[in-house]
């Protein structure tokens, strides 16, 4: 429904193909990221996830001349990096440059006539108070401290990557489980893996649960009783798992799984949602125009997601990098209201009786007419 997809306030879209490319429009209320990356800069990680401590030295791989080392700490209200200056040539403060704004940092410092890149990097783990940037330098290293804008969220490093998502998620999920919906079953599948082992959470993938039940495949299954059959029996898994936490749930794809329709969603609610949509969109203006119809139909239960991931084409290589961008899309999303996570724990102990986003008061039975919410209409 139209009023529900009002409620997601994050997408992402995320071309496989395209040479690296920006693009930021938005539709109303909702804020839109058009995502082009190169291949070959995707890094590979291992499925294991190394925990990150609050201070460590690692290197920086942001756009900058050479590999810079430093060392990060998170002081609730600031964080605080140490970059190297060893070796560099540096004699006053004049010789460095600091630019700070918003979610980016720039670091150069000058050395013999040249201007050398210690950091340059506009994706910072979340937003800054730049006008209350400090730096100074102090030995052999430069120490910048950045004043937070949320003193409540712990950075677990300086920059948002795949290791910073997977640690500074649980935080913001609070164990909320989450559902992965969208016309591709082996998508689904493979991207809910990756955010499971990122998380710790539990993977689940209906799929296989219809099968074990019905000692049958979900192909056989439709021929032999239709897809309505299918999606009947997914939408009874979908009930017995709305009460668990900490899980990852790969749903079915296309027109015989419970998600795409509208009228399936009343325990899909329950955990946050992840739409991951192929799209052909290869610029901002058909992009813009595809996520308009979309929110104006509505005519497929992926609407209801709480955030959709745009993507056009696929490699199974870089589902890790869909993760990726599923976690932040949900970062966005709970920072813009911290209440979700409780709000759907709410939802559940309710007994998921399909008032979302509009949670009613206890005993609101929805199949009384009296109770029943009006159709929702989309605004002029």
């Amino acid at each position: 429904m139209a009023s529900a997809v009002a409620s997601a306030s994050s997408m992402l879209c995320l071309s496989l193909q395209n040479p690296t490319k920006t693009l930021h429009f938005s539709i109303k209320t909702h804020s839109f990221h058009f995502l082009k990356p190169q291949l070959p800069a995707f890094r590979r990680y291992s499925t294991g996830v190394t925990p990150i401590s609050p201070l460590r030295g690692i290197s920086c791989n942001c756009s900058s001349t050479n590999t810079t080392h430093y060392e990060f700490s998170d002081g609730s209200s600031e964080v605080e990096l140490r970059l190297q200056l060893g070796g560099q040539d540096v004699l006053s403060a004049k010789d460095i440059f600091v630019d700070a704004d918003g979610t980016s940092l720039t670091v150069k410092v000058q050395q013999a006539g040249s201007i050398i890149t210690l950091i340059d990097t506009n994706s910072l783990f979340e937003k800054i108070k730049p006008a209350e940037t400090i730096w100074y330098i102090d030995d052999d290293q430069l120490v910048i401290s950045l004043k937070k804008q949320d003193p409540n969220l712990k950075w677990p490093d300086i920059m948002e990557s795949w290791e910073s998502l997977s640690a500074g998620s649980m935080q913001l999920l609070k164990g909320t489980s989450i559902y992965i919906v969208g016309d591709s079953t082996e998508i689904n599948q493979k991207v809910a893996r990756e955010l499971a082992v990122a998380l710790g959470y539990t993977p689940l993938v209906t799929k296989e649960l219809l099968e074990t039940f019905a000692k049958q495949t979900v192909d056989s299954w439709v021929v032999a009783e239709g897809s309505d059959s299918v999606a009947e029996a997914e939408s009874a898994i979908l009930e017995s798992l709305s009460s668990h936490v900490r899980a990852v749930v790969a749903t079915l794809g296309g027109s015989h799984g419970a998600a795409a329709r509208i009228d399936k969603w009343r325990h899909l609610y329950s955990g946050f949602s992840i739409w991951l949509s192929q799209t052909e969109a290869t610029d901002e203006d058909s992009a813009k125009e595809e996520a308009r119809r979309h929110i104006k139909y509505g005519n497929v239960g992926y609407t209801n997601a709480d955030v959709v991931v745009k993507l056009q084409g696929w490699d199974a290589d870089h589902a890790k990098s869909v993760a990726q961008a599923s976690l932040s899309a949900l970062k966005r999303l709970i920072l813009s209201d911290k209440k979700l996570p409780g709000k759907k724990s709410l939802y559940i102990r309710l007994g998921c009786r399909g008032d979302w986003p509009n949670i009613k008061p206890p005993g609101w039975d929805p199949s009384n007419a009296a109770d029943a919410a009006p159709p929702a209409t989309l605004p002029n």
